[in-house]
């Protein structure tokens, strides 16, 4: 029986080989990023993993490929400014901002798969001797920090949580266990003589943790993004434009989907090991939820030094009940990538 995620959307499967976990290139600092020198007809990275972008006359550019001369700009975030879901590089946000709604100055791709805010500032700041001047960086993103913030304390730590952290904490865990030394004893005593056999690995105990409210995940989501934004504004200086534009969801934008957005999401919950979408972030997946979220980034944004927009508002009111913008709840089709970089152009004003 084919999937309607095979039938519906196949360039899916592409992103599968992609996102690959037995490929995934594990990175100081950064923890990970995309494959290197991909190749297909969905998906391409240059030598460090950046993905292409399009622009007029066939041009492309990425950080560690080709680059162009004079002022760039960036668009920074996770996945959906990736562009998981299109079906080309030129069907990508940073693509068609480049090629067709702000084509003043090249636009490139400075999405990663799975990053929350504090990745999405590194991978700037070790890539940015690669680039020439940079004219203008616009943020989208926002989804990730918040359904990170969901994460159990010990995972989340001082600096936020990320994605894979539980299983990086517990191979952390037996790493330790192999290198933990024996206690010392009495010589000649029966617990010197076993002193040198290491103790079980055991798990270490985890406290328990209550379940934690709507208003305590978005102080956590936004009190990292509103860090993280003034770091990027003191890195780039004063002179350089900095939007954040929260990325417009499947439940923060409509209550009614389109018919193929309810195919897709129906499959989703059924292929999940690990419960429904709404067992598992029902509480920050509704229109209230992301307007409470969107106000609370409001605040951090301009106190850092920069704009804020919430684009799910302004998209809501471009589109009609049928249209399908949606691959998952996340990600977008073709023409949801062409309607959501129209909105962000015009809300924007990007030229």
């Amino acid at each position: 029986m084919k999937l309607y995620r095979e039938t519906l959307t196949p360039q899916l499967i592409q992103y599968d080989d992609f996102d690959d976990r037995g490929e995934v290139r594990y990175l100081p600092y950064l923890m990970y990023f995309h494959r290197a020198s991909y190749r297909s007809s969905v998906i391409n990275t240059d030598r460090l993993g950046f993905r292409l972008s399009r622009g007029p006359g066939g041009q492309t550019a990425s950080a560690a490929g080709e680059v162009p001369k004079g002022p760039v700009k960036l668009l920074m975030g996770s996945s959906t400014a990736l562009g998981i879901g299109a079906t080309n590089d030129g069907a990508t946000i940073s693509s068609r901002l480049w090629s067709k709604y702000a084509p003043s100055a090249p636009w490139l791709n400075f999405g990663g798969r799975s990053h929350n805010s504090a990745q999405e500032l590194m991978l700037f700041l070790f890539h940015q001797h690669l680039l020439p001047e940079v004219e203008e960086i616009v943020i989208l993103s926002g989804l990730n920090n918040l359904a990170l913030s969901l994460l159990p304390e010990w995972q989340r730590g001082e600096d936020g949580a990320f994605f894979f952290s539980g299983e990086y904490f517990e191979a952390m865990d037996e790493l330790r266990a192999k290198a933990r030394k024996p206690a010392k004893a009495p010589a000649r005593s029966l617990t010197g003589l076993l002193a040198d056999r290491k103790p079980a690995a055991a798990a270490p105990r985890r406290p328990a943790e209550r379940k934690r409210t709507l208003p305590e995940l978005i102080d956590t989501a936004a009190g990292l993004t509103g860090r993280h934004l003034e770091s990027l504004r003191k890195l780039v200086g004063p002179d350089v434009k900095i939007t954040y534009a929260l990325q417009p969801m499947a439940p923060w934008l409509r209550e009614e989907h389109a018919p193929q957005e309810k195919l897709l999401f129906e499959e989703l919950n059924s292929l999940s090991s690990n419960g429904s979408f709404e067992e598992n972030y029902g509480i920050i997946a509704s229109i209230e939820a992301g307007r409470t979220y969107a106000e609370a980034l409001r605040v951090v944004t301009e106190k850092a030094g920069a704009r804020f927009f919430d684009l799910n508002p302004a998209v809501a009111d471009a589109i009609k009940p049928a249209d399908w913008l949606f691959v998952d709840r996340a990600h977008y089709t073709d023409e949801g990538h062409e309607i959501v970089t129209r909105v962000m152009a015009e809300t924007l004003g990007l030229s």
